[in-house]
């Protein structure tokens, strides 16, 4: 098998191999229709995702915070959210109550029932019931022309169309997702199928495919894959992938023919569904996969050792959301939290595919075990974390904003340096100079390894601290800069953690994810997410506001 050598850039998706077209130095005459149409396009593309924050100078109260009231105020007030008629055209997604007493009512835009993609709008009232604040995107597009919500295909047959797009195997990871829904895409508003094929293999993969629900054809599609009974919980020890030694729990479970073994299955959380570390074994093949059962309660050999890792700080992780922020796991609702590790052959990469981490052994030359990165289990959690609330598209500035969030909670999590990817960069690797993947400090002092991204840099090829520094890629590179243009957003964290300290960070970041940020929030959204959660906290005029929007004006978002 070919060694894979994945650069630094990548955490959590597949490296997109490609090549850069030569540059035809010619001037070619400007069509002004051609010019005309791109113009018309973009217009139309702004209207159908329109950024919403209102917040409100004199708050009105209401009986209870509920969703009722929520869209009460919302007919009330059409003309300050530019929502006609929400009555009509929201869909009540959920309601959620968090510690400091704020009800937040999160909607999806709809048609005929039918959800827009990347819509939502929250209503936030505070503990007396009144709405303070309304932030989200709309699709205005919609109030302008009629959409056809009928389908004449069928979703098994969009299914079978969007497996054959992506390439996918015959075996899944798990059961194919379908949904109807508006999505709105390059001029139209299209009724299509959202399907979610989630798969294993040489070019793993998370793909979400829009198939048109009249034509049949695909609309877009993007992969996200985001780089028993018997059982008794009990302490154990092991040697991670550096020599340290690793207090664990594990489980006992009872062979018929062996006898007493022990498992890499941590059940000692009350309200978990448990913490469990399997072996991919090298191999492509997650049905191959098996829980980890060792002969003793030690677990210290060179094998045990990147499985060891793993299932420590998986617990570390978990830890940190539960104390920190309240959180019970990932969804927040005690879901397991599943390892799989030893995957592939040289495989330079760990990801989260929607259900679990995977993590290679690295190829030994630029990486070495990538379950050794405490704050790349915290990269690769997170992720997690952001699929179960903002659930940030993984494509130009929202999934840059997702691969962020993963980088800043990583650096919270290990909290020794603002650096990412110290601990599995091969002996090698660092003999070149390449001695972390991304730094949150000084992210100018970090090269852009993969020649395709860097050769939309202006900058001289390292990663950007700035605005001004922006890749502006294809979607086809790196879906858009996730990996790159992260590191402007990162350095604004950094600036800001350095004024109020990573604990009060920790707190705004976390509100800005589970409170105000929608799928397709940008980095303007962000700033207002992030402030708002700085003035919820520690009040208008406080020292962590001035410092939140001193971090963004540094790095030019505004």
């Amino acid at each position: 098998m070919k060694k894979k050598f994945i650069v630094p850039a990548i955490l959590s998706s597949a490296l997109l191999v490609g090549s850069i077209p030569a540059i035809n130095v010619l001037a070619k005459p400007v069509d002004s229709n051609v010019v005309n149409s791109v113009q018309a396009s973009k217009k139309w593309n702004e209207k159908a995702s329109v950024p919403l924050f209102v917040k409100e100078r004199f708050a009105e109260k209401f009986s209870s915070s509920t969703p009722s009231n929520a869209l009460n105020y919302l007919k009330k007030n059409e003309g300050k959210t530019g929502i006609k008629n929400p009555d009509k055209k929201l869909k009540v997604k959920d309601t959620q109550k968090d510690k400091l007493g704020m009800t937040h009512v999160r909607f999806n835009q709809s048609i005929n029932g039918v959800n827009v993609e990347g819509s939502e709008v929250i209503v936030h009232f505070n503990k007396d019931n009144e709405v303070v604040s309304v932030n989200g995107r709309i699709n205005q597009t919609i109030d302008e022309a009629a959409v056809d919500t009928t389908a004449t295909l069928s979703s098994d047959a969009a299914l079978k169309k969007a497996m054959s797009s992506v390439n996918a195997p015959a075996e899944l990871t798990y059961e194919p997702t379908t949904e109807l829904v508006v999505y709105p895409f390059e001029g139209e508003n299209h009724t299509a199928y959202k399907v979610n094929v989630n798969f294993m293999g040489d070019e793993p993969g998370n793909w979400f495919v829009f198939v048109d629900a009249k034509t049949g054809e695909v609309v877009d599609k993007y992969n996200g894959l985001m780089h028993a009974d018997e059982m008794k919980t009990q302490k154990g020890a092991g040697k991670g992938v550096h020599g340290a030694h690793r207090e664990l729990h594990i489980s006992q479970v009872k062979d018929p023919q062996s006898g007493t073994k022990f498992a890499l299955a941590d059940y000692a959380h009350e309200g978990l569904e448990g913490i469990l570390t399997y072996d991919a074994k090298n191999d492509n093949i997650a049905s191959n996969d098996t829980l980890y059962v060792g002969d003793s309660a030690s677990f210290k050999g060179d094998y045990d050792r990147a499985l060891v890792d793993a299932h420590y700080n998986s617990e570390k992780v978990y830890d940190y959301y539960l104390n920190e922020h309240g959180r019970n796991s990932l969804d927040g609702n005690g879901m397991a939290i599943i390892s799989r590790v030893h995957y592939g052959n040289n495989y330079n990469n760990a990801s989260w595919n929607g259900r679990w981490m995977t993590y290679g052994d690295g190829d030994g030359e630029f990486m070495i075990s990538l379950s050794a990165g405490l704050d790349v289990a915290a990269h690769e959690m997170t992720h997690g974390v952001i699929t179960h609330s903002a659930n940030l598209v993984y494509r130009n500035q929202p999934g840059a904003l997702n691969e962020s969030f993963a980088d800043v909670f990583g650096a919270l999590v290990d909290d020794k340096d603002w650096e990412m990817g110290e601990d599995i960069m091969a002996p090698a690797a660092k003999a070149n100079g390449t001695t972390v993947l991304r730094s949150l400090s000084n992210p100018n002092g970090v090269v852009v390894a993969n020649e395709q991204r860097r050769a939309y840099s202006t900058n001289g090829g390292v990663y950007p601290a700035h605005m001004d520094e922006f890749y502006h890629m294809p979607l086809n590179v790196d879906n858009g800069g996730v990996h790159v243009n992260s590191s402007i957003t990162n350095h604004a964290a950094y600036l800001i953690g350095q004024e109020i300290g990573r604990h009060k960070l920790g707190q705004i970041y976390y509100r800005a994810l589970t409170v105000y940020l929608t799928a397709n929030s940008d980095f303007s959204d962000a700033r207002k997410a992030i402030v708002q959660s700085a003035i919820d906290l520690y009040g208008e005029g406080s020292k962590e506001v001035a410092a939140t929007n001193s971090g963004f004006d540094a790095v030019g978002i505004y």
